[in-house]
């Protein structure tokens, strides 16, 4: 048990890579010297670097959330205006709206006359009894 230990702890560590003993030779130097391009690769070169920062940097998952989130309190704020906030005693261009929607909570629970049947009267039976 004890060679274990020992085997552990007297091994050195890797050696720190760096650009000389890195087996994996980068196949162009970066960053390039600009001064020795042309400008057509100068743009590509803009381009690509542009193009791969903005994938890497994008974040579909926090935009769609952030997104939504926004138009949520848009829309609660319109509608909160609109049907329950109070602005006063002065009468308001939202109250025509605010008695449809109050309407449209009684009418769960209840009938318009009109439409009720009329239970006072017994129907009277054709065949005479």
């Amino acid at each position: 048990m004890s060679q274990l230990f020992a085997r552990r702890f007297t091994t050195t560590s890797r050696q720190a890579l760096d650009a000389a003993t890195n087996p994996y030779k980068a196949k162009r130097p970066w960053p390039p010297d600009f001064t020795k391009l042309s400008q057509k690769h100068q743009f590509q070169l803009e381009r690509r670097y542009r193009r791969r920062s903005q994938l890497k940097w994008a974040r579909p998952g926090w935009t769609k959330f952030t997104t939504l989130a926004q138009w949520g309190t848009i829309s609660f704020v319109i509608v909160y205006a609109a049907l329950f906030l109070n602005w006063g005693s002065n009468a308001v261009v939202f109250d025509r709206i605010r008695g449809w929607y109050a309407g449209l909570g009684r009418d769960v629970w209840t009938k318009h006359p009109d439409q009720q049947p009329d239970l006072r009267q017994t129907p009277v039976q054709e065949d005479g009894r």
